[in-house]
């Protein structure tokens, strides 16, 4: 299927969109000059083939695209309203003109797919899977799933999609740091009271 590009099936399925998502915009905010060869193999990890990530076919030009739509969809990752992030994502899929359809490829099962198409740029395929892949988290758990971590210093962005309570941090290590140092000035307020 060359020229196609993933859309996203469900998380633990294969290749997930949402992932990708995060990943790409993680390693731009990282470093925002990412090279393409970095761009290239960052998006091979995630599925996408070889013969779609050839100099020719994803240049510089491309991955500066890339990076830009990065920097956007890092917005509406931050997002933790339900409401504005709906909003957000109605307006980049409104801005793409994109044409979810449901495909089934490479032994993955039936899935929606954002496919570039002739002429379409790397930037908008991207705004267009990320926010299809954020749609689908917020329409299958009724609530913003992602975010940036509370803990003091991070602000990874994360998905969080599992049952429970809303997430509020990257990783355990993160929770984990945060709790200790919220019990420390708790002892302290104590001892000075």
């Amino acid at each position: 299927m060359a020229g196609a590009r993933n859309g996203g099936g469900p998380a633990g399925e294969g290749f997930s969109a949402a992932r990708r998502l995060i990943d790409c915009v993680e390693a731009v905010r990282a470093a925002p000059a990412l090279s393409r060869d970095d761009l290239a193999a960052l998006l091979a990890r995630h599925g996408e083939h070889p013969a779609d990530l050839t100099p020719e076919a994803f240049g510089a030009a491309d991955a500066a695209e890339l990076r830009a739509a990065a920097h956007r969809m890092a917005a509406v990752l931050a997002e933790t309203d339900e409401d504005r992030a709906a909003e957000a994502i109605n307006a980049l899929l409104d801005e793409c003109g994109t044409r979810p359809r449901l495909t089934r490829h490479d032994g993955h099962p039936w899935h929606l797919h954002v496919d570039r198409g002739d002429g379409a740029h790397w930037g908008d395929w991207f705004l267009a899977s990320g926010a299809l892949a954020l749609a689908q988290l917020l329409t299958e758990h009724g609530r913003v799933v992602w975010g940036a971590c509370a803990a003091t210093g991070c602000g990874r962005l994360f998905l969080g999609a599992g049952p429970g309570s809303v997430r509020r941090y990257c990783s355990t290590t993160c929770s984990t740091r945060a709790r200790v140092a919220a019990h420390r000035r708790r002892r302290r307020a104590e001892s000075a009271g």
